[in-house]
């Protein structure tokens, strides 16, 4: 086992490349090995990183979207030399003739292992959390900026549908939308059509918060930073509470622990500020494309978004118009809607494109049940700060980093799509989790329509409607087969530490189950060159292990622990450091009322029942905290 401190990503791609050659020997054998891998340090040479982490992904989309029925694979796409008297790359050429033809079509009979080789070696570093440059940051910040922009005429198109919606109700006896009405390509362009398709929602959005209290909360802080700066306990000391929220939410009802705490502190409120503070704009790594902007929302707003949340994820999830096809905290039935619909061709898979950013508020006044508007009003964040610090006024409804944005995004595609459905059939096929939706096929192209009607935009390149390729929730399904590669995101430190520590492990044996033995291996022996002798899972300890490891029992300190009666042995965990911080005591009795009984997380086989279990968690420590990037490894008894 090679014990190299220094991972180099070239020897990741050799390694897979000698794992292919390993398992396709007959096919891929020792000179296409040989020039497989010189060719990647060649180009490697001569374009840097870049080839793997954006070269070899435009090849593997471009794969896709030919599996998916978009396209035909040609050399003038492809951009490398192609086989002769072929339209194929040369480049993994000896896999790519078992599943497309000369032409560039896919063959009548693929090779779904082939399909998973090549896609696990062009994705490989796809997702690699590289340093972003200056330029990259300002397209994302340009693209928020022109997102909002084009919210000013989805706003005008709305308000004249929203004008016209009530006469309409009026005068229109309700008619159900035919698979006829569908049929017509223009159909969703007439006026009438669209008020029908938004009266049909908002009946559907007022049945599911049709008993929906919206003062029965409980407001929590979540676990990202503020735009106001507080930190820890710091977030229960109030200095400033919006005047929007308090005229929904009184702050002795919602920002006190009890009566008791109101008359003790009330001479306080006066100095707490009623001012409006903005949200602020951060950029955080994504992959190698880029940074990924989010928007942090002020403290007091935070505190209500994520009392409303919750209770909406408990509303939704177990209402009976709804537990069945909108989701928050499960993704298997997205991930299996994507396994199906690439073996049997009958759901498609929807990618919408900065869904978050183009929901715009007039479309959630539109479609939310009245009642609803001036609780949603009152905790969202009408502007927020560019890194520029600039200010921009939000016309959408609530940027991705509310905690609102999540469940109210994907109840506005639901209600939408359910409400164009032409039957009850299709109806209940719709499943959504956040933008990721699923549709029958047969309903595609007219989902499509509707939703851009309305402002949504649809990724067409990456939404799978034909062929046998499918991705959803983060499986991506070739002819019933899981043929999701192996992603790494987290950049190798020759320095310990303990995120490139969990996440190498997990990459690791993510490649031993894929039975790459040989690129396990080497990362393995750049890991123990590092970090000494890794534990295997064998050996059964809490804390990160291998799938299988040279290491013996021999290699670590133990001890025989008389209380639990076992051999422990001292290993490195992933630790983080607890800060002490002493507040009044009704600060930190607020703190144990909103935090100490979070719901936990409903298992998956609970959701088979129709009904998740939303059990509460065992109480922790009021006055201990955990600062956010503070862990380290540390060594333990185990």
């Amino acid at each position: 086992m090679e014990l190299n401190k220094s991972l180099d990503e070239i020897k990741v791609i050799e390694h897979l490349l000698y794992d292919a050659h390993v398992s396709w020997s007959s096919l891929f054998n020792a000179r296409a090995l040989r020039l497989t891998q010189q060719k990647v340090r060649n180009r490697v040479r001569s374009e840097g990183l870049g080839f793997l982490t954006k070269t070899l992904p435009q090849l593997g989309k471009l794969f896709d979207k030919v599996l998916a029925g978009e396209c035909k694979m040609t050399r003038a796409l492809h951009g490398f030399d192609a086989m002769n008297d072929s339209e194929l790359p040369r480049f993994l050429g000896e896999f790519f003739i078992r599943v497309l033809q000369p032409s560039g079509e896919v063959l009548p009979i693929p090779d779904t292992n082939c399909v998973s080789v090549i896609r696990q070696i062009l994705m490989l570093f796809y997702k690699y959390e590289l340093p972003y440059t200056e330029a990259q940051t300002q397209q994302v910040v340009d693209s928020f900026k022109k997102t909002e922009d084009d919210l000013i005429h989805v706003d005008a198109t709305l308000a004249d549908m929203g004008v016209s919606l009530h006469e309409f109700t009026r005068s229109n006896r309700r008619r159900k939308i035919t698979p006829e009405d569908l049929k017509d390509p223009l159909w969703h362009n007439t006026p009438s059509n669209r008020l029908r398709v938004i009266r049909e929602a908002r009946i559907l959005l007022s049945g599911v918060f049709s008993r929906f209290d919206a003062y029965n909360i409980t407001p929590r802080h979540g676990p990202g930073v503020v735009s106001t700066k507080e930190r820890l306990g710091a977030k229960y000391l109030w200095r400033n509470i919006s005047h929007r929220i308090t005229c929904v939410y009184p702050i002795d009802a919602y920002f006190c622990a009890s009566a008791g705490h109101v008359c003790d502190i009330g001479h306080g409120f006066s100095s707490i500020s009623d001012t409006d503070h903005s949200a602020q704009v951060l950029l955080v790594p994504k992959d190698s494309r880029g940074p990924r902007l989010i928007s942090c929302e002020p403290v007091d707003f935070q505190w209500i978004q994520q009392g409303l949340r919750q209770a909406i994820y408990e509303l939704v999830e177990t209402h009976p118009l709804t537990r069945f096809n909108v989701f928050f905290t499960n993704q298997q039935p997205n991930q299996f809607g994507a396994l199906l619909g690439s073996q049997t061709g009958k759901y498609a898979t929807l990618d919408l494109k900065e869904a978050s950013d183009r929901v715009s508020i007039s479309l959630v006044h539109l479609l939310f049940p009245d009642h609803l508007h001036r609780f949603l009003d009152a905790s969202r964040s009408a502007s927020t700060v560019l890194p520029n610090g600039e200010k921009l006024i939000l016309r959408k409804f609530a940027p991705m980093g509310s905690a609102l944005c999540f469940p109210i995004m994907a109840l506005t595609i639901w209600a939408l799509l359910t409400a164009s459905a032409p039957d009850a059939d299709t109806r209940e096929s719709i499943l959504v989790y956040g933008d990721d939706v699923i549709v029958p096929t047969a309903f595609a192209e007219s989902a499509m329509n509707i939703l851009e009607v309305f402002g949504l935009r649809i990724n067409r390149t990456k939404s799978c409607v034909q062929g046998s390729f499918r991705e959803s929730c983060g499986v991506d399904a070739f002819n019933g087969i899981n043929v999701t590669p192996v992603r790494i995101r987290t950049l190798w430190n020759e320095s310990p530490r303990p995120d490139v520590y969990t996440s190498w492990i997990a990459y690791a044996n993510s490649f031993w189950d894929k039975r790459l033995f040989s690129t396990y291996n080497y990362i393995v022996g750049c890991l123990e060159a590092i970090y000494g002798p890794i534990p295997g899972e064998d050996m059964q300890l809490a804390c990160p292990s291998l799938r299988w490891s040279s290491a013996r029992n021999e290699d670590f300190r133990r001890r025989t622990d008389k209380h639990l009666q076992k051999v422990v042995y001292r290993v490195r965990v992933e630790s983080s450091p607890s800060v002490t911080q002493v507040l009044p005591g009704w600060n930190m009795l607020l703190r144990y009322f909103t935090e100490a009984q979070k719901p936990a997380t409903p298992r998956p086989d609970e959701y088979r029942k129709g009904f998740p279990d939303f059990k509460v968690e065992n109480p922790f420590a009021v006055s201990q905290y955990t600062k956010r990037h503070t862990s380290i490894l540390v060594w333990r008894w185990r």
